[in-house]
């Protein structure tokens, strides 16, 4: 049962939005997990999805899963491109993932309009610009 898995906190995983310029001279927006533990992450799932309000009115955007076998220690990962058509939600990252037979689940939700300028800040992995949620 759920209440028997014994969850530790997650720590050394990290859920970067990032910006590059691309080659019409604008920006992509990219999600990015990032592994910092020493040891690998396995059978990593990802979730995620969009929710909030606009002028009063409730909005919310497609669930989206993805999945990846491994990261190693110190790799990245893209995990989706985004819009900044939904910066103004939630946009939330659900990451459960495994370290040997020890499971890891965490939520990271980058609140609405945290995903701006004056909140970028030069993310070493990546070698770009970026918000950091950890």
């Amino acid at each position: 049962m759920k209440k028997d898995i014994a969850f530790l906190p997650v720590e050394g995983v990290q859920v970067v939005i990032a910006r590059k310029l691309n080659e019409i001279n604008q920006y992509d927006w990219q999600v990015f997990l990032i592994n910092q533990n020493d040891a690998p992450i396995r059978n990593v799932f990802v979730t995620s999805k969009g929710y909030g309000f606009q002028e009063e009115v409730q909005q919310k955007t497609s669930t989206l899963r993805h999945y990846f076998a491994e990261l190693q220690p110190g790799e990245h990962q893209v995990v989706e491109t985004i819009m900044p058509d939904v910066f103004h939600l939630n946009n939330e990252y659900w990451v459960s993932y495994f370290i040997g037979d020890q499971i890891f689940d965490k939520k990271f939700i980058f609140v609405p309009d945290s995903i701006t300028e004056q909140n970028l800040i030069p993310i070493q992995e990546l070698g770009l610009e970026g918000i950091l949620h950890e």
